[in-house]
């Protein structure tokens, strides 16, 4: 009897986990949202996650809302002769039809400022993104430690190394 228990509340926890995990916006399936939890006093965290446009039109995420931060903005990280640059992209991120555009660590993502509570590691949090085209879409971003990858998000063919990264 304690192992049919146990083995539905295990079944009932990874159906939540992977149903919370996709999330769709017309043609739009934004895939993963995660971010990774920061120190005490931290104001800024990172917005990760991955949008496949399956229609037939380009979209674009344009901004984005979070009862966490005061608020949130596209970023884009680059290397410019060896110092890595941080800039907005008040214009958004185009995913044309058929592509898939991921924000990660390094590149596009979402830069929530002025954090009204700390990300804390096992505690997801809400933010709603908005489309040009699309609308807003309400999401949830899982938190994982500082540094890691949730494996998920991790590269190919590494499977269960999450925080793995090679230069």
């Amino acid at each position: 009897m304690k192992t049919s228990i146990l083995f539905a509340c295990i079944l009932s926890l990874t159906a939540g986990a992977a149903a919370a995990q996709d999330f769709k916006a017309g043609p739009l399936e934004i895939g993963h949202p995660w971010s990774r939890a920061t120190p005490k006093g931290a104001k800024v965290a990172g917005g990760y996650l991955t949008i496949k446009n399956t229609g037939t039109a380009p979209d674009r995420l344009v901004s984005g809302t979070s009862p966490a931060a005061g608020k949130c903005e596209i970023h884009e990280m680059s290397m410019d002769k060896g110092v890595m640059k941080m800039r907005p992209v008040p214009e958004g991120v185009e995913i044309k039809p058929g592509e898939t555009v991921e924000l990660k660590p390094g590149a596009f993502h979402i830069m929530m400022m002025d954090l009204k509570q700390p990300i804390e590691r096992g505690k997801p949090f809400k933010a709603s993104l908005t489309f040009e085209k699309a609308g807003p879409v309400e999401v949830e971003f899982t938190v994982v430690a500082p540094g890691a990858t949730p494996a998920a998000a991790a590269p190919a063919g590494m499977p269960g190394m999450p925080g793995m990264h090679h230069h």
